[in-house]
C-alpha cells in the first residue's frame, strides 16, 4: 500500500493528492458528490476539510472516505496486481 502524504481541496469537487512515491495529481470526485455520503459535500467548508485519516485514506469523517489505493490505481491507470503482486484477482 503506498502512502499518501497530503491531499487538499481544490476548486469544484476536486483534491489535489501526492503520494510517497512521487505521483500527484488532481482527481475530479465530482462523478460522486451529492449521492449517498457524499451529499455531505454539497457544503463546500465541509469539502474543504479534506485530510489523511490516520489509516491512511482520504478522509472528510469518519463516514465520509476514500480509499487511497483505489484512487492511485484510478490516477496511474495500474491495475490491482501491478500494486498488489501478491493478491490474485477474480477472473469473470
Amino acid at each position: 500500500m503506498l502512502k499518501v502524504l497530503e491531499v487538499r481541496a481544490l476548486p469544484g469537487h476536486k483534491i489535489w493528492v501526492s503520494y510517497e512515491d512521487g505521483v500527484e495529481w488532481e482527481v475530479d470526485l465530482s462523478r460522486f458528490a451529492g449521492k449517498g455520503v457524499f451529499s455531505a459535500w454539497t457544503d463546500r467548508a465541509f469539502f474543504e476539510t479534506v485530510q489523511v485519516s490516520p489509516h491512511g485514506s482520504i478522509a472528510w469523517s469518519d463516514e465520509v472516505e476514500l480509499c487511497a489505493d483505489s484512487i492511485y490505481l484510478e490516477l496511474t491507470r495500474k491495475k490491482a496486481e501491478d500494486l498488489f503482486p501478491r493478491v490474485s484477482v477474480a477472473q469473470p
